[in-house]
């Protein structure tokens, strides 16, 4: 019986809509795409076009990454619906020489800065292409060009690397901002107190910023944390904290900003908590139905990002449906293009299974390597050897 009951109780819990507090939420846009009295942040026409625009884009290729996957072109995806104004809102806050150490949904931050929609996908297949030649999981990003550094699998352990960055940035008198990028569930993890902790102390030149999605997989932001929000935490750290409401690109951009600014004039980090929603599963391989509410997610795509940034748009007369449709039919025809070069990219060379590890390939895995390609009746490429 006592079984029964809390079964019962469990499905009443996840049938209730996530209602996450409200306390000190930033907020520019309202519902409508209205701007709040007194809040306009003043960005001008380009810049307000450049963060729809790459709003609409990163939800294009996550659809059509989506369904590569499904047709099992590639392996694994870690899908951003629903979260497109946290990513590139605080994204585009930052200056090209400043650093940004991503979670799993922070692709977007990599293609903004110059990664191709085609060397993402060769990524995403791991193909000869790649950057990591298959050597890396999927979505799993390298663009050193664009001072985006490569995300790791393990739980929040990026945010140790973030403001090790920045302490070394400090310490050399580099003018730069480092972000680090976490999720609601990172919160949970040791790295997350020891980086505040030396991010604080230190006074490190950064942004940490956590995409409070709601969900850590499986896990709710219920059972993550017994305080009211995640960003309150800052405050036991000695750190300035935001909460923003992270389906409001533009208040994302303007707490992104200023932290930025505080950070490079020498005033320390700051942690800021974005509100969203991850409406889809954690990736690929998830299925959400198994562990929340289908009324919760309806509820959130009520807030839908993109859907509240173009009422803005269109109510400052920057957009409208005929540019919408061209905009969404130009983005289509360029993944697609992307798609085509990518898969017709070969595997990675046989030869790089050990050139990649040695700069001097020694004797015996040069032989090791002849042998297991004679099994197949290929042979090594000795060209392809640094002498």
């Amino acid at each position: 019986m006592a079984a029964a009951r809390k079964a019962k109780a469990d499905k009443a819990a996840r049938a209730r809509p996530a209602a996450p507090s409200s306390a000190g939420l930033v907020r520019v846009l309202e519902d409508d795409g209205t701007v709040a009295k007194g809040k306009d942040p003043g960005l001008a026409d380009d810049v307000l076009l450049f963060l729809y625009e790459q709003m609409v884009q990163v939800r294009e290729f996550d659809r059509r990454m989506l369904m590569l996957q499904r047709q099992g072109r590639i392996g694994f995806y870690g899908p951003i619906l629903g979260q497109e104004a946290a990513t590139v809102g605080s994204i585009a806050a930052l200056e090209a020489r400043d650093w940004i150490f991503p979670a799993l949904r922070e692709g977007a931050a990599a293609m903004m800065r110059g990664l191709s929609l085609t060397e993402a996908i060769n990524q995403l297949i791991g193909n000869g292409a790649d950057r990591c030649k298959g050597r890396q999981m999927p979505c799993h990003y390298t663009y050193k060009e664009g001072h985006y550094y490569g995300m790791s699998s393990v739980i929040g352990t990026q945010i140790s690397h973030a403001v090790g960055a920045a302490m070394a940035a400090r310490i050399k008198g580099d003018d730069v901002v480092v972000l680090g990028y976490m999720g609601d569930g990172a919160t949970s993890a040791n790295d997350f107190h020891a980086g505040m902790n030396f991010a604080a102390v230190r006074r490190a030149p950064c942004v940490l910023f956590c995409q409070n999605n709601q969900w850590a997989i499986s896990v709710p932001i219920s059972k993550q944390s017994a305080s009211e929000t995640i960003a309150q935490k800052g405050k036991s750290y000695g750190l300035p904290y935001v909460r923003v409401d992270g389906n409001d690109v533009l208040a994302v951009h303007a707490v992104t900003k200023a932290a930025a600014e505080r950070a490079r004039a020498g005033d320390g980090p700051t942690f800021i908590e974005a509100v969203t929603y991850r409406r889809l599963g954690h990736s690929s391989s998830d299925d959400p139905t198994r562990y929340r509410d289908e009324a919760e997610v309806r509820a959130w795509e009520q807030k839908d990002p993109v859907d509240r940034f173009r009422k803005h748009l269109i109510k400052r007369k920057l957009w409208d449906d005929d540019r919408e449709a061209a905009f969404k039919e130009d983005i289509a025809a360029r993944v697609n293009d992307a798609i085509a070069a990518a898969e017709a990219n070969g595997p990675p060379a046989d030869e790089s299974l050990v050139t990649d590890v040695f700069a001097q390939v020694t004797p015996q895995l040069r032989e090791q390597l002849r042998e297991v390609l004679a099994l197949e009746g290929r042979r090594v490429n000795e060209g392809a050897f640094p002498l």
